[in-house]
């Protein structure tokens, strides 16, 4: 098992990029297609059909978001910077070596997108069953 760590910089601040995190119309801006929230669980659905039942481990305000996330642990940790920012690590634990290059990478596509929606209100993916990352496409 490998843990991967990324670190963005977002002009947003802390509590903005925590509602995005936390609420399933947040979610469903920059992550996955829909990501509804039920007693604690988050029922993602991904552009591809995929589906990923994701229960909540942990949520401290502005500060950290954890979960269960395709049986791996991705805690967002969440940090006030200069100028009202927000610096975000994402760290996502017990990733199987198999898929570790895949999560690697479709990792920074989720960052990235949530840096356009939260700093630029601007969603990158294309939303098309057919262009997804199965097929090779970044802007899923």
């Amino acid at each position: 098992m490998k843990t991967i760590t990324w670190k963005i910089h977002l002009k947003s601040n802390p509590n903005d990029v925590f509602d995005l995190l936390v609420t399933s119309e947040g979610r469903s801006k920059f992550w996955s297609e829909k990501a509804t929230e039920e007693d604690g669980v988050i029922h993602f659905l991904f552009p591809n059909g995929q589906t990923y039942d994701g229960r909540i481990l942990k949520k401290v305000h502005n500060k950290e978001f954890h979960l269960d996330y395709f049986d791996s642990v991705v805690k967002f940790q969440l940090e006030q910077a200069e100028n009202d920012g927000t610096d975000l690590t994402l760290i996502n634990e017990n990733v199987p070596e198999s898929n570790f290059l895949e999560v690697h990478a479709g990792w920074i596509s989720v960052l990235m997108n949530l840096k356009a929606v939260a700093d630029f209100q601007c969603d990158l993916r294309n939303h098309d069953p057919k262009r997804t990352w199965n097929q090779g496409y970044a802007d899923n």
